[in-house]
């Protein structure tokens, strides 16, 4: 390592207390996200309480605690939003202690660009290269935008962050940063996605027909995505390709099934493109300097025309409900935050503008409440529901009970499409709404 970058980079050493200095009344504090969360900044930010009021923080999908919140209950001193709920702030936000702002991830660095102000950029990342840079690890979605956005940057090192291969978006320079604060190894969050259940698996077999080889598949967390991994893992499928807002476990397996290859992708041939990385220390171990791997900010790995490069384009995300006419709902129960628009629209449209590129919503076709009443995720409509894809966007859709396609549908092939995938103790009352809503022809009762 250079000695002018070594002395440099000793200059701007400073403990998490002197380094939290920099922030100030009424300023805007940005975070990094999930594992790029800056854990010992937070605490000492949180410990000058007392000093400060009005500061506001932003970030997003972090698994908490987040001290400075914990710290202030009255939000007098700090006051805590965030672009996309993890679990953690999803409670924050149901107690009134947190905020949802709303976003699609391949616009939040244009917002940061062109809309907001970044006085504290305080980001985790790993040490520094030879070449005096320090990289963004699993948290490239717009750390890049905030750092050039800021008017001071601090960066927390954690040693156990992975070094993921990509260009300019994913590192600091040594340059631009105010302040170091070395945190030594680090645990990191490890986000384990649910086991497969039946309801999952009989989803996942209705999308593994429309899967042709060589195709670039895009995942998203939980069950169904886990049980098309293993029912991917077993079949004849191969050389899939991975370009994906976030890269979890599931690819992991897919790779170690000797399925992910990348090799036929017709966008960065032979590299897997992420914009995030959350999972188990086994994931984080597989991307760290991984050739095959390119990290990207999500204001490039999710621009539909992006996605679209990749032909075959595979998108395979959850939603919570959808009503007859197709609006899709995949982040408020009603008007309650679960978790936020993230990147489901960019994908929706990048996987219908590729060549054979289809676009999968799933859910289960039925829910129950803690009262242990049984509830349609098949609605009439909306009544409050936050919609993640308007019904203009919508295309295939699935439950246990098979998969439709909504795409160029009009009103009541929409309604009847959809009806036959929702449980069977629900579709005479669907059809009875339908009737009501005028959109169900009636030659079509069953």
């Amino acid at each position: 390592m250079d000695m002018d970058i070594f002395q440099e980079y000793r200059n701007k050493l400073r403990t998490p207390e002197e380094a939290v200095r920099l922030v100030k009344s009424g300023d805007w504090v940005d975070y990094g996200s999930n594992i790029g969360f800056p854990v010992s900044l937070d605490a000492a930010l949180a410990e000058r309480r007392d000093e400060l009021r009005g500061v506001k923080l932003r970030g997003n999908l972090i698994p908490g605690p987040i001290r400075t919140v914990e710290c202030d209950p009255e939000m007098e001193h700090f006051v805590y939003n965030s672009w996309h709920c993890s679990g953690y702030e999803r409670r924050l936000c149901d107690q009134g202690r947190a905020f949802f702002t709303p976003m699609s991830f391949r616009h939040q660095g244009w917002y940061y660009a062109n809309f907001l102000t970044v006085n504290v950029a305080m980001l985790s990342v790993t040490p520094m290269d030879s070449e005096g840079c320090f990289h963004l690890s699993g948290a490239m979605g717009a750390e890049r935008f905030i750092v050039d956005k800021a008017e001071h940057v601090i960066l927390e090192v954690n040693e156990a962050l992975p070094r993921i291969p990509g260009g300019s978006d994913v590192k600091v320079q040594l340059s631009e940063v105010d302040c170091i604060v070395e945190a030594g190894y680090r645990p990191l969050w490890e986000m384990r996605s649910p086991a497969p259940s039946e309801t999952d698996r009989q989803i996942a077999a209705h999308i593994l027909p429309h899967i042709c080889d060589g195709a670039t598949v895009q995942l998203g967390i939980g069950g169904t995505p886990n049980a098309l991994g293993e029912l991917i893992a077993d079949s004849e499928l191969k050389d899939l390709g991975m370009h994906t807002e976030l890269c979890s476990d599931g690819y992991l397996a897919l790779y170690k099934a000797g399925k992910l290859t990348n090799r036929r992708k017709t966008l960065h041939m032979g590299r897997g493109v992420l914009g995030l990385a959350v999972g188990t220390r086994e994931l984080y171990d597989w991307v760290d300097e991984n050739p095959e791997l390119m990290g990207a900010s999500l204001s490039y790995v999710n621009r539909p025309d992006v996605i679209a490069q990749n032909d075959n384009m595979i998108s395979i995300n959850g939603c919570l409900n959808v009503d007859l006419y197709g609006q899709v709902g995949s982040e408020s129960a009603g008007t309650r935050q679960i978790s936020g628009s993230g990147g489901q629209l960019d994908f929706v449209e990048g996987a219908i503008l590729s060549r054979g590129g289809k676009a999968f919503l799933c859910m289960s076709s039925t829910y129950t409440d803690r009262s242990g009443t049984l509830h349609s995720r098949i609605l009439p409509s909306f009544g409050g529901d936050i919609v993640t894809t308007p019904r203009s966007m919508a295309c295939f859709i699935v439950t246990e009970y098979g998969a439709v396609n909504l795409a160029g549908r009009s009103s009541w092939e929409r309604a009847d499409a959809l009806i036959s995938i929702a449980h069977p103790d629900f579709r005479e009352e669907l059809i009875r709404k339908a009737q009501e809503q005028r959109i169900w022809l009636p030659s079509n009762k069953r």
